[in-house]
C-alpha cells in the first residue's frame, strides 16, 4: 500500500463507493463539460484505475469538486480538473512551492501549493489548462488560484495566479512567498 505524507493512498469500500457517487452526480449535473462522454466508461476507467481515487477523493476533500473536462483518445486517459466555482477552500492561504516557503522569515503559511499537490496525486492546472477550464464557465470570480509558472519566471521569484474578472480571464504575478486567504490552486488529473 502506497503512502504519503504518512497517509494511506487508499480508499475503503464505502469511501470509494460515496466518490463514485458524488463524481457521477457531478458529472450528471454538469453534461455540458464533457459532450460526447459517458459516465460508465468514465466509471470502468476509474474502477481499473483505483490508485488515482485517492487522489480525486482528495480534491474533492479540500473542496475542489472535481469534474471530467477532457477524453484524450490517444491513451484512454480522462482529464478531471477542480471545477468549484472558487479556487478550492481547503487549499488557501499558501505560498507558491517550498522554496517560497522556506524563504519567509515570519508569518509562514501552513504549507506551499506545490507540495500540496504533490502530495495529493495532482498536477497544479498551467495557465492553458486554465483558460481551458474558464471556456466552460465562470471561475474565481471572487478569487484566484496559483497556475504552474514557467521556470524562468520563478528563477526571478515570480508565481502567475489567475482569475475571472470583468468577463475576462487575467493572469497575475506576486511574489512566489506571498499568500492570501482568497488564493488556492487548481489542479488536473488524468485517470
Amino acid at each position: 500500500m502506497n503512502k504519503i505524507d504518512g497517509h494511506k493512498k487508499e480508499l475503503s469500500p464505502e469511501q470509494r463507493e460515496n466518490l463514485l457517487r458524488v463524481l457521477k452526480t457531478r458529472f450528471e449535473k454538469n453534461l455540458s463539460l464533457h459532450k460526447g462522454l459517458e459516465w460508465a466508461k468514465v466509471q470502468a476507467r476509474l474502477e481499473s484505475h483505483a490508485e488515482k481515487l485517492w487522489s480525486l477523493n482528495e480534491m474533492e476533500r479540500t473542496g475542489g469538486e472535481p469534474d471530467v473536462v477532457a477524453h484524450d483518445k490517444k491513451t484512454g486517459e480522462y482529464i478531471f480538473y477542480d471545477c468549484s466555482a472558487e479556487s478550492p477552500k481547503g487549499r488557501t492561504s499558501l505560498c507558491y512551492d517550498r522554496e517560497a516557503l522556506d524563504s519567509r522569515k515570519e508569518h509562514k503559511p501552513k504549507n506551499n501549493a506545490m507540495d500540496m499537490a504533490t502530495a495529493m496525486g495532482i498536477e497544479l492546472l498551467t495557465e492553458v489548462q486554465y483558460r481551458e477550464l474558464q471556456k466552460l464557465g465562470n471561475f474565481d470570480t471572487k478569487s484566484s488560484s496559483w497556475v504552474k509558472t514557467p521556470s524562468d519566471i520563478r528563477k526571478l521569484g515570480g508565481a502567475l495566479f489567475c482569475d475571472r474578472r470583468f468577463g475576462h480571464v487575467f493572469v497575475y504575478h506576486n511574489g512566489a512567498e506571498s499568500y492570501y486567504g482568497g488564493r488556492a490552486f487548481r489542479g488536473s488529473l488524468g485517470v
